[in-house]
């Protein structure tokens, strides 16, 4: 056998072969296979990768295969980068890529690679997450963008490229609950708005924070008085003072279809 191809069982008695070579004193896992000339291709590629750059990444399909994407991605940047990371991240000199698929690619902000680097990304249509503490982590959060927010509307991508996760490419146009920007007659202003069987119109501000302590004033309103039981989410409005937040809280005015649903007076 070749060298880095170890002979084991499973426990069923099935004979099968892990694959691992050490390079620059670091042991890498290149998976397992029950067919033996699938495991000794695969170690004899990754040798080759690492001793000759005339590898790239764009030429896998050029291969045998029978190395995995991903291990080709760590595999390459290892020799080129002299980092090796267990995700499929190729670093540039200002991004790093993080590779779903050949066709598929993500690029990040240096500042990124350390998480990147310790959590794998998943896709399920339009929406990439990791797991983190056991829980499916949406990334964009990581930008201040809520579960649920709307692209064009509450984000933008300033190139047009939503695989461009670079900080300086979003755009965070609302970071909040219940808020959402119109115009009215060619002036911008934000609609505050909270769902009960539909969508119910809170008001409409000039200011986005008002919007928010808006909507938070509402959900206050219905956990105390109609829907005890529900899980709202509420928005934290940090880009102002307290005082200048409970001003607005205390001067808002809840709509009369709100206040007729407790049977009360405000």
């Amino acid at each position: 056998m070749a060298a880095g191809v170890y002979q084991t069982k499973k426990k069923d008695g099935t004979t099968y072969y892990r694959v691992s070579i050490t390079y620059k004193n670091k042991h890498i896992s290149l998976g397992s296979s029950e067919d033996i000339d699938i495991a000794q291709r695969r170690y004899r590629l990754a040798t080759s990768i690492l001793r000759n750059h005339r590898f790239q990444l764009s030429d896998f399909n050029n291969t045998d295969q029978s190395l995995a994407f991903d291990k080709w991605v760590t595999i390459i940047n290892f020799r080129d980068n002299g980092l090796y990371f267990k995700t499929p991240i190729y670093l540039s000199k200002h991004f790093f890529s993080y590779y779903l698929s050949q066709n598929m690619v993500l690029e990040f902000d240096v500042d990124d690679l350390f998480f990147y680097s310790n959590h794998k990304i998943f896709k399920r249509g339009n929406y990439y997450f990791v797991n983190d503490y056991g829980m499916q982590m949406n990334i964009l959060t990581r930008y201040g963008i809520r579960n649920y927010a709307s692209k064009g509307k509450d984000y933008t991508f300033i190139d047009g490229n939503s695989h461009n996760l670079r900080y300086e490419n979003i755009k965070v146009v609302n970071p909040y609950v219940g808020v959402e920007q119109v115009n009215n007659m060619g002036s911008i202003m934000y609609r505050s708005k909270i769902h009960l069987k539909g969508y119910v119109t809170i008001g409409h501000y000039k200011s986005i924070n008002k919007a928010a302590i808006a909507y938070n004033k509402a959900v206050d309103f219905m956990l105390r008085y109609v829907t005890p039981d529900k899980a709202y989410s509420k928005n934290y409005v940090d880009s102002i003072s307290k005082d200048e937040a409970e001003y607005f809280y205390t001067s808002i005015k809840l709509p009369e279809y709100l206040i007729k649903l407790a049977n009360i007076k405000e």
